[in-house]
């Protein structure tokens, strides 16, 4: 695995030197890049897009965020595009997710869309400002859930992840929150009436 450290980088020199170690593998292969802020990882993830590599995002700490790369086989590349330095695409949309499954009717199959919705935000050019999960939905931030490393994604690039405090604590999941912080009603409701759009899946 290569090693990236562009912590205090300005745009675009995360995706250059994200780029250059990439193409320094000559092959199949993992570059981590670690950078200090959302938009970083923004442009990265887009650039994975971009590129067909597959990769995963997470927040290590307050501005330290992590991405990784895995390449497979080299090919022949094309022409390369300057880098873009792209705006935040966060928007005023807030996701409310209230149960582990979406729609009525199948279980099972509720689950699979849920997960199918969570990894869909993940692929968005417009990134939700908030996503809240409260009452059935809170076990899905915690372990086990088998969307935390979209959920991870998500963070990384600035998007909020809060679970309901209160939810948490009645299905006795306070101990195994995994990803984002937890919140209380107020801030639940002050989030839905502020938001420009509230997605409810």
């Amino acid at each position: 695995m290569l090693k990236v450290d562009a912590r205090g980088d300005a745009c675009p020199l995360p995706v250059v030197k994200a780029k250059k170690a990439i193409s320094e593998l000559k092959g199949a292969g993992e570059v981590e890049v670690l950078v200090d802020n959302e938009i970083a990882v923004q442009n990265l993830t887009k650039m994975a897009q971009q590129k067909g590599y597959q990769y995963s995002a997470e927040k290590l700490a307050e501005r330290e965020y992590r991405v990784l790369f895995t390449v497979g086989e080299a090919s022949e590349t094309p022409t390369e595009e300057a880098p873009a330095c792209a705006p935040d695409t966060r928007t005023d949309t807030v996701v409310a997710i209230s149960s582990d499954k979406m729609g009525i009717g199948a279980d099972d199959l509720g689950k699979s869309l849920l997960k199918a919705f969570v990894f869909a935000l993940t692929q968005q050019d417009q990134l939700p400002k908030t996503v809240l999960f409260y009452n059935g939905g809170a076990s899905l931030t915690c372990e086990g859930s088998p969307m935390l490393d979209d959920l991870k994604a998500l963070e990384a690039q600035g998007v909020e992840i809060m679970t309901c405090g209160t939810c948490l604590n009645f299905y006795g999941l306070t101990e195994k929150l995994a990803v984002g912080s937890v919140t209380n009603m107020y801030t639940i409701v002050e989030k839905l009436t502020q938001a420009g759009n509230v997605v409810k899946p």
